[in-house]
């Protein structure tokens, strides 16, 4: 699905090539655990008409008030729930399903997130330091940076952000957070800056770039989520049923591997993950570090 928001366009990460794998066929019952502004479930519903059915997981209001709107003539064969992926077991008992077809996620913020302006997922605009998915929930960034210790945010942006810098980072913080409270994006970003050497700022991306994603993983426990999903979802596919896992940072991509490789219910249909060609990363920066990883369920 495209939509626009803030003046950017959104663009499902690899939705051909998913969609391919996934090997959708018409009257399947499918389960997209992130379905945000619906550009997969839309694919899945149009290649499985005309009966074939979805079963959306998604955490964010705002995400499921639009794509509710935008799917609108499917509301026939779509269920959406507000559920995290890794809910998968109660919300497939709760949609009075057991065992599906086929069960994708795509783990990577949405362009609703990153371009909201009052999230706090991103530094291009100074804004909340929130960075909660599903604002049901209880810590914010805010809060975490507040009462984290300084070893704790260190561990956080060391092993979530894989940030060489974490110590010395953590140790800034918390001598800044004596002074005032750390509540916005802009003045995480300014605050990390200054913490990091000149010499040691990255070329590529921006000091602070690893500091947000860890904060982010953090805040809504992404990797033990993750983790939880890949142990459960493998029990809910029919054999012959595929799981298509797009993830953005080697972190995830780990996990995700691990997963298949250790699961005996699984054969690995990728062995070195999918990746975008030329065309989509010129057409969508923001795809260019996504990976595709398949694995199929034996019989």
């Amino acid at each position: 699905m495209e939509g626009t928001i803030h003046g950017t366009t959104h663009r499902p990460v690899l939705l051909a090539e998913t969609i391919g794998m996934l090997a959708v066929v018409p009257g399947g019952l499918y389960v997209d655990g992130t379905l945000g502004l619906g550009g997969h479930s839309r694919e899945i519903l149009e290649r499985s008409a005309p009966n074939g059915r979805v079963i959306a997981f998604e955490w964010d209001e705002a995400a499921i008030a639009r794509t509710e709107i935008a799917l609108a003539s499917f509301r026939e064969r779509l269920i959406i729930m507000r559920r995290n992926f890794q809910e998968i077991d109660a919300g497939l008992a709760e949609a009075g399903y057991d065992m599906v077809n086929g069960i994708m996620i795509d783990i990577g913020l949405s362009s609703l997130q990153l371009d909201s302006g009052d999230r706090g997922f991103s530094f291009r605009f100074d804004e909340p330091l929130d960075m909660r998915m599903d604002r049901r929930r209880t810590l914010t960034a805010t809060t975490l940076l507040a009462s984290a210790t300084e070893q704790e945010l260190a561990d956080i942006f060391y092993y979530f952000g894989e940030e060489k810098q974490a110590r010395r980072i953590a140790g800034y913080l918390v001598e800044e957070r004596r002074r005032q409270a750390i509540t916005t994006t802009g003045q995480l970003a300014e605050l990390v800056a200054r913490a990091v050497p000149k010499p040691f700022h990255p070329p590529k991306i921006h000091v602070a770039t690893k500091v947000f994603q860890a904060v982010r993983i953090a805040v809504n426990d992404e990797l033990t989520n993750l983790g939880r999903f890949l142990d459960r979802a493998v029990h809910h596919l029919l054999p012959g049923g595929r799981l298509c896992v797009i993830s953005f940072h080697s972190l995830e991509d780990r996990i995700v591997k691990r997963a298949f490789a250790g699961a005996a219910e699984l054969k690995v249909l990728t062995k070195k993950p999918i990746v975008p060609g030329r065309e989509e990363i010129g057409a969508n920066p923001r795809s260019r570090s996504a990976r595709l990883r398949v694995a199929e369920r034996l019989a």
